[in-house]
């Protein structure tokens, strides 16, 4: 199955660059472009944080590894509370126990929880209008609720139980509980909170990449420990050569599935644009934030629960995967999408039982 992804994406790679030297007739080449264009963004946001990961790990080891295994959790899922590119997997791997362990949180859990957490809810309620803000919340508590199906089909998959599973989870799911009641009774707090969260995250890629940086052109770096510069590049590179292939593949995908997606949407009762905002999101979700005005009030609470599992499914974090551990594509494909559809499904149900939205001023 893996064989067969890279395969996928190895044509998505040759069609996309015969396509930029025919001079980008089909949009194809446009694509593999944004493939490499994405190399400096990524670099910024990660590799600072990979570099720092062997730092924070011994400072955060002293106190995380004693509370997790009080409760009989392997500290590796400390882990997934960052974004699986922004040192999650790293710092899941570092704190690990377990292998195995290590490479569930560090992948699975943290491209689904930790993604939600640092990337998704800052991002789009920086991006979204006051007025849907209420909208986007619903979603995002609804997905929220819908996620362990996601971590318990990524985590079978991986090789672990399903009573593994939930009690691994047990930090990931009291989490999640607080912030979707966060969510529900201040919002407005918790977009301050998470905004300040974001930049805070920032601030310590920002610092890493920097003391990486003076380290590598003059010897010297007063934090001791750190990964080289140079590795953590190779990470993002290598990301970015199996975007060069998936995200002409998601262009395809997304060509393919628009006429199907008109016709499911009016059985659904939602519109075209969300199920559209829904499958573009599987590259990257800001296209989706960016056009959630446009959306009708249903499809705006089932694109912000899709967006909690499969944000960013097939270009960054599928690379990342591929890049590091390919043998467990299939558990992080698996559990993200299997998430998100729940999370949608789940929205859709809860809205036909109780016609019941937040204010808003413009319903798309």
């Amino acid at each position: 199955m893996n064989q067969i992804l890279m395969i996928v994406m190895a044509a998505g790679a040759v069609l996309g660059g015969a396509d930029r030297i025919l001079g980008n007739r089909f949009g194809l080449g446009e694509q593999f472009e944004r493939g490499f264009q994405l190399l400096g963004p990524m670099a910024l946001s990660m590799a600072g944080m990979i570099c720092l990961t062997p730092v924070l790990a011994d400072a955060l080891g002293r106190v995380v590894v004693p509370v997790y295994r009080l409760m009989g959790v392997d500290p590796a899922m400390f882990g997934s509370l960052l974004a699986i590119d922004m040192g999650g997997y790293q710092l899941a791997k570092e704190l690990a126990a377990d292998p195995l362990a290590g490479s569930y949180a560090g992948l699975v859990v943290s491209a689904i929880f930790g993604c939600t957490l640092v990337f998704t809810i800052p991002v789009g309620m920086g991006m979204i209008p006051r007025a849907d803000r209420g909208f986007f919340a619903r979603g995002i508590m609804l997905g929220l609720a819908a996620m362990p199906v996601g971590l318990i089909i990524g985590g079978v998959l991986c090789g672990l139980s399903l009573t593994a599973c939930l009690h691994q989870n047990l930090p990931v799911f009291a989490l999640a509980l607080l912030l979707g009641l966060g969510l529900w009774r201040i919002p407005e707090r918790m977009v301050k909170g998470f905004c300040l969260l974001a930049e805070g995250i920032r601030a310590v890629i920002t610092a890493g990449l920097v003391l990486a940086a003076v380290e590598s052109l003059t010897g010297w770096n007063p934090v001791g420990g750190m990964a080289p510069i140079g590795e953590a590049m190779g990470v993002v590179s290598s990301i970015g050569v199996v975007m060069l292939g998936s995200l002409p593949v998601a262009e395809l995908l997304r060509r393919a599935l628009e006429r199907p997606f008109a016709r499911l949407g009016g059985r659904l009762g939602v519109s075209p644009q969300s199920l559209t905002g829904m499958l573009v999101s599987l590259a990257t979700p800001l296209p989706a934030l960016s056009a959630y005005h446009d959306m009708d009030p249903r499809g705006k609470a089932a694109v912000g629960a899709f967006l909690v599992s499969g944000a960013s499914l097939l270009a960054a974090h599928m690379g990342f995967a591929a890049s590091t551990e390919p043998e467990l594509l299939l558990p992080l494909i698996a559990g993200k999408l299997g998430g998100a559809l729940s999370g949608a499904a789940l929205a859709l149900w809860v809205d036909r039982r109780q016609e019941v939205y937040p204010h808003s001023s413009n319903t798309g």
